[in-house]
């Protein structure tokens, strides 16, 4: 199951980053008014880890990133083996482990983590983009601390 749920984030994933980003030219075009204010897409190259925390341009700091995400993933891996949880758990694990390979693709292509959404609402004007695979990463990381056991499922 967890492999299923992986592919299926991965591919949801890169197939969304490849429409917006390249389809509808937002690397070219920077922004799209999709549903405003609730929903945008705003281009933004992410270096570093979420919301663009340790950024940097340097070939060094990019395979560190890879190298950390690639790890995640194998932790993720070898807990779900020794350890393998309910359901929700299995589901969970395989959201993080698609979005970090998702993320993990656009820096071996891009160099970065192509980010293109942007929600904001009430008069709260957000800043910051992101993609599908963030949305997975933070579900699955969310979901594996709600539902660790099979006891909790």
């Amino acid at each position: 199951m967890v492999w299923w749920v992986a592919f299926w984030v991965f591919v949801i994933d890169q197939l969304s980053k490849i429409w917006v980003v390249h389809v509808l030219d937002l690397a070219t075009r920077l922004q799209i008014e999709v549903w405003p204010p609730f929903l945008n897409f705003h281009m933004a190259w992410n270096y570093g880890i979420n919301f663009g925390l340790l950024a940097g341009d340097a070939p060094a700091t990019r395979w560190i990133l890879i190298s950390v995400a690639l790890g995640i993933v194998l932790f993720v891996l070898v807990w779900m083996r020794r350890d393998p949880p309910g359901r929700l758990g299995l589901i969970s694990a395989g959201m993080l482990i698609g979005g970090a390979l998702g993320n993990v693709v656009d820096r071996v292509l891009y160099g970065a983590v192509a980010d293109f959404l942007n929600m904001s609402c009430c008069g709260f004007s957000n800043p910051f983009a992101f993609n599908v695979a963030d949305i997975a990463i933070f579900a699955g990381a969310f979901g594996l601390v709600l539902f660790p056991s099979a006891k909790n499922t």
